[in-house]
């Protein structure tokens, strides 16, 4: 749910650009002054806007314990994402936020085993809170993370999940087929978490394209998961972010004022539209 303060575009400045894989990039924004625009919890989106291109909603991708800026790891797929990847440091833009609920960090994670599971760029979202469990790491148990995509081309955080995740969590990664240097699994997430036999005693955030989606928690419940403690969030389906427009409207439920983020025992009960 937002309110008011949620609709005043506030003003973001671009102080750092990393190129992810070929079309995606992370952007590192401020406020004029410095620190982040505004607070959120791992799970939330933001509005990016630039007048007279247009404005689409992102996940915010750095974790709430990153004080300094805010991060949004963007794929190149369109009007706006191709002005934003022509973007330079030093590039001013607008911001609204943060818009939708939040993966229960505090809530339902806190002292549990954790299993991220993630396909391409549906990394983005979890990110902030993989980053957020890694900053807060004694209140958590075992982490793992699995991670796939297309190719090795394809991996978003690369050197982030290579030189810091494997410190906390156990990472396990895959693509879809075989690459030339490639020496981890071949196959697709699905399948992967299958192979890999997890017990079904874990808390669990999964995020990716739509059909990973659907395969992954089909493949969970196969093994056993209890799907009041398996999360995905939806935030590709937003669109104004109050609940105005209709666009993201699922049965009974508006994701960006119910979710994105849902249980799977909540999706189980929505027309079989996501």
């Amino acid at each position: 749910m937002c309110n008011c303060e949620t609709l005043i575009p506030k003003l973001g400045i671009i102080t750092a650009i990393r190129q992810e894989t070929l079309d995606v990039k992370t952007f590192d924004v401020t406020a004029p002054g410095g620190g982040v625009i505004f607070p959120h919890i791992p799970g939330q989106c933001a509005m990016l806007s630039i007048p007279g291109v247009g404005e689409a909603m992102f996940s915010i991708s750095s974790s709430p314990t990153n004080c300094e800026f805010m991060e949004f790891s963007i794929k190149k797929a369109g009007v706006l994402t191709d002005w934003l990847h022509s973007a330079e440091v030093g590039q001013q833009i607008t911001v609204r936020g943060p818009y939708g609920n939040a993966f229960p960090v505090e809530a339902e994670l806190k002292g549990k085993d954790l299993l991220f599971i993630a396909g391409g760029i549906g990394l983005a979202p979890l990110r902030s809170a993989i980053n957020y469990v890694r900053d807060n790491r004694d209140n958590y148990g075992t982490v793992d993370i699995v991670y796939g995509a297309r190719s090795a081309d394809d991996l978003v955080f690369r050197k982030e999940i290579e030189d810091e995740w494997g410190n906390f969590a156990n990472v396990h990664m895959t693509i879809d087929c075989e690459w030339e240097g490639w020496g981890g699994n071949v196959g697709f997430v699905p399948d992967f978490v299958k192979q890999l036999q997890f017990t079904p005693d874990r808390t669990t955030l999964v995020c990716g394209p739509p059909i990973m989606i659907k395969f992954t928690l089909a493949a969970l419940e196969k093994m056993g998961f209890d799907n009041t403690k398996v999360y995905t969030t939806m935030e590709l389906r937003m669109k104004c972010g109050v609940g105005k427009c209709g666009r993201c409207n699922i049965g009974s439920k508006y994701v960006c004022k119910d979710g994105p983020v849902f249980r799977c025992d909540e999706l189980a009960k929505l027309p079989d539209e996501y």
